[in-house]
């Protein structure tokens, strides 16, 4: 459970950085985290307590739009109200060592760079919710002057989110454009994102990057349930 919390945190610590700003409503209330979005982006809602209750959602969840529930304990049944439901792994990884990046990763800088990560994510990702793409929707520029919040580049190949807790790293949105998917875009970044922490690591991966994760030593701590209303 100490690692699922760990991961849990760095996850609200992501989340509020973006929600802040994004100048987005940011509400903690009952074991909740809230951040209430532009149309596009929606309502988010993640669940820092396996106390919380059905009730709790339903006292905060606006009742239309896009919505969705993070619960990582896994404890809700949210149906009822009107959410459909899927699973996906939280991973750690203790710190060891890692190779050398097989290609070069920076950190991003300026905002001509933050943008270019930021339509690489929306695109790559596939962000739908963002498309059609408009600049600093998804990441302010105000992002590059938050210190637990990093961006990175392989070239224009990938980008992901390094994001820092206190007591963990985490790494988001890894990304690797479709035209140079299968050449270790993703493990390059992976590689320098472990190299650059002493920290144990967290993330949630999709079905996709799960094999990735799993050849670089991350265990699944938990199957977290993403609920979701379009």
């Amino acid at each position: 459970m100490a690692d699922l919390d760990r991961a849990i945190r760095n996850a609200a610590t992501f989340w509020t950085a973006q929600a802040q700003a994004r100048g987005n409503e940011l509400v903690m209330r009952d074991g909740l985290l809230v951040a209430n979005g532009t149309k596009r982006a929606g309502q988010r809602i993640m669940v820092l307590s396996p106390d919380t209750r059905t009730d709790d959602i339903a006292a905060v969840l606006v009742p239309t739009g896009r919505a969705v529930v993070e619960d990582a304990y896994s404890t809700l049944d949210l149906s009822r109200l009107g959410l459909t439901s899927r699973q996906l792994p939280v991973m750690i990884r203790d710190p060891a060592p890692v190779p050398e990046p097989s290609r070069e990763v920076t950190k991003v800088e300026s905002v001509d760079q933050l943008e270019l990560a930021e339509r690489m994510i929306v695109h790559g990702f596939s962000l739908e919710q963002f498309q059609p793409y408009e600049p600093g929707e998804v990441f302010p520029k105000s992002l590059l002057d938050r210190p637990e919040f990093e961006v990175f580049l392989a070239g224009e190949a990938g980008a992901c989110i390094a994001v820092h807790s206190g007591d963990a790293s985490g790494v988001y949105y890894v990304t690797t454009m479709p035209e140079h998917r299968s050449r270790g875009i993703g493990r390059a970044l992976m590689h320098a994102m472990l190299a650059r922490t002493e920290l144990p690591m967290t993330l949630t991966a999709s079905t996709s990057g799960r094999p990735l994760y799993d050849s670089l030593g991350f265990r699944t701590v938990n199957l977290s349930t993403w609920w979701s209303r379009a």
